[in-house]
């Protein structure tokens, strides 16, 4: 066994030209305007959540996903949390969503004072389960007044929440005609899915609203960073007013009608999203090739599974992945990989089985079970040719 995972580090050391030192799992790069935006808008003075760089990006966004609205948010998690609080969840309500997940998605439900309730993934997707979903629906919920409520718990479920986990799109035009047939507000976590498309359109725009996170280790970034992006004219001006403390336009007074959020991108941090949104279709190109090189190298290893992209999608492959014969064989990689100075990780917990979650309601989630104790994270940055 030694010996094919030494044939996995040896690949990634030739693939990435580093024959020895550390090998990252995915690190940024600043191969374009980066600088030279970042410096004008040092030189502008405008650095706060007031600029032309906020402006740009948000039309970048609009461009590239075809969303109708987009507003910049100082990182992914608030703009979930925001897209929760437009979709009308309140507290002590139920959102849907799954177990396999970065702790984010929870923690924006949490934010508001409603509770997760976890269904299963799909074996082929690592999100959301339609098939499941549906199940859950059909036996467990009820419409009353036009609102869907947990018969056990006597809740409202108020929103949806499927993720799509390292960048594969879950098969969310099924998820969103469950949605609306039980009267469920659809927030998709797209944090980790830009430049992903099913069904040729692109991840966040299926549902009420779309969360997009531009964080250090994304496939672009600027540091931290999101956006909110929507179809509904009237959730994006109100996303656009809460995130900005809620204060009502005026030359020098200071008014403010509701309870707001200071979640605006700040100007310097935009500039640089701008400068890498103008590289992110060729970086999906450049970690496309990369997971299709993968997928040969794994292709005669039966003790290793590689996720490809599902059925009509178009995956960034964010983060490539490959599971495991079990979790006695995933450790035992995850070991000599590290050991070896190539950074793999597990899969995050599952969010049923922390502290903060454990009393929430759970559906059967034996797949989330199964893959949480085979999966590995491959370094997955994108390659600069010299």
């Amino acid at each position: 066994m030694n010996k094919m995972f030494e044939e996995v580090v040896t690949f990634i050391r030739n693939y990435y030209n580093t024959p020895e030192g550390f090998i990252p799992l995915h690190e940024p790069r600043f191969t374009g305007n980066d600088k030279k935006y970042v410096m004008d808008a040092i030189d502008s003075t405008f650095v706060s959540s007031v600029g032309k760089y906020v402006d740009k990006f948000e039309e970048m966004i609009r461009e590239y996903t075809d969303a109708k609205y987009a507003i910049a948010t100082v990182n992914g998690t608030a703009a979930l949390h925001m897209s929760l609080l437009l979709a009308g969840t309140k507290r002590d309500e139920l959102v849907i969503t799954q177990p396999l997940s970065f702790i984010a998605t929870c923690n924006a439900i949490s934010y508001i004072g409603a509770e997760p309730l976890f269904v299963d993934v799909d074996m082929d997707t690592l999100g959301l389960s339609a098939e499941k979903l549906g199940l859950f629906l059909k036996d467990k919920t009820e419409i009353k007044n036009g609102l869907c409520y947990h018969k056990q718990s006597g809740k409202r479920i108020a929103a949806c929440v499927p993720m799509h986990t390292f960048g594969h799109p879950v098969a969310i035009d099924k998820i969103a005609e469950l949605c609306t047939r039980y009267k469920i507000a659809l927030v998709e976590d797209a944090a980790e899915s830009i430049g992903s498309t099913y069904k040729g359109k692109h991840t966040g725009t299926f549902g009420l609203l779309g969360a997009f996170s531009f964080n250090g280790n994304k496939t672009i970034t600027c540091g931290g960073g999101g956006v909110i992006v929507t179809n509904d004219e009237q959730l994006a001006k109100l996303a656009k007013h809460l995130t900005t403390q809620a204060k009502v336009p005026h030359k020098w007074e200071f008014v403010h009608d509701h309870i707001g959020y200071n979640y605006r991108l700040p100007n310097l941090n935009a500039a640089l999203a701008c400068a890498q949104i103008e590289k992110l279709e060729e970086f999906v190109l450049n970690k496309r090739e990369l997971a299709s090189q993968y997928q040969q190298l794994f292709s005669d290893k039966p003790e290793f599974h590689f996720y490809v992209e599902p059925k009509e999608s178009r995956s960034n492959y964010w983060l490539n992945v490959v599971l495991l014969k079990n979790k006695t064989k995933r450790d035992e990689f995850l070991t000599y990989t590290n050991e070896h100075g190539v950074m793999t990780r597990p899969a995050w917990a599952l969010m049923n089985k922390l502290e903060m979650f454990k009393q929430c309601i759970c559906e059967d989630v034996s797949n989330a079970i199964f893959i949480e104790d085979r999966l590995v994270n491959l370094p997955s940055s994108v390659r600069i040719n010299n």
